[in-house]
This record gives C-alpha cells, structure tokens and sequence, in this order.
C-alpha cells in the first residue's frame, strides 16, 4: 500500500512537471529577459561604450620597472628650496604621480618631471629635522636616504 502511494506522488509529480511552461531566456532576442537583470538587453549600450581615442590616448606605464632614488641634491635644504632627485626608472611624465616629503607628508610638493631620471621639487613647509623624499611612479614608489629640514 504505501508502495504504491508512493508510485503515485512520484508519477503525479512527472505530470506535473512536464505540465508545468519551461521558462527559457534568450539573450540574444531583441528585447528578451535575462533572468535576474530585472531588465531587458534590447537596445542596451556598453557600460559608457567604447572610446578608440581614448585607449589610443591612454598612458602605457612599465610597472615591471621600480624607481629608485639615487640622490637628492642639495642633501640640506629649507622650506621653499628647490631640490632636484636623481635616480632611474621615474618612468614618463604621464606615468609619474607624486613625490612627497616623510616631515610632511600630508602636505602637497610642488614638481617638475624632467626626464625618467630626474625630477625638481620644491621643499615643503615642514618641522626641521631629518626626512626622506619618497617617489610615487607607474612603477611603484622610491624612498630616499634622509635629508635634512632646516628651519626657515
């Protein structure tokens, strides 16, 4: 008895089953559904579509090459003063983002890129005391030795 209760809910799901729409989505139906978007595909742009001059305008930037900071001359300065760092792999102008001072680093530096070897900064407003130059390139970044602060 209970065999044969069980064969009938087995078959009466079959029938169900096969009864029951199949829900199918096709993605490339103009228009269709795609299950979960809540929304259509019809007529639907690229995320901000596809702009050629704007990869062709775009940085290439070497991340396999690290800077590294070689010197900074003069090695004393004060606040104001203008300090140029030597070093390799600095990268390209477009690739080059910061340089900042360890005695202030919340504290923007004013730069000029030179080459991938050389860039001139201006010392900023700081406490005197020792502090290390730091680079920030498409490679990564750079510290300095320490130089020192002197007071205004």
């Amino acid at each position: 008895m209970q065999k044969r209760r069980s064969l009938e809910f087995m078959l009466l799901g079959f029938v169900v089953a096969l009864a029951s729409p199949i829900a199918v989505s096709y993605a490339e139906e103009p228009g269709a559904m795609v299950d979960g978007a809540g929304f259509t595909l019809y007529g639907t742009e690229s995320i901000k579509g596809f702009d050629a001059g704007k990869v062709e305008r775009d940085p290439i930037c070497d991340q396999s090459k690290r800077p590294r900071i070689s010197k900074v001359e003069p090695d004393e300065a004060k606040p104001g003063d203008r300090v140029v760092i030597t070093g390799e792999n600095f990268g390209t102008k477009e690739c080059f983002h910061a340089v900042t001072f360890s005695a202030a680093s919340n504290k923007p530096v004013d730069f000029k890129f030179m080459s991938d070897s050389a860039i001139e900064a201006t010392v900023p407003d700081a406490k005197a005391g020792m502090s290390f130059v730091i680079i920030v390139a498409g490679g990564g970044s750079a510290q300095s030795k320490p130089v020192l602060i002197k007071s205004k």
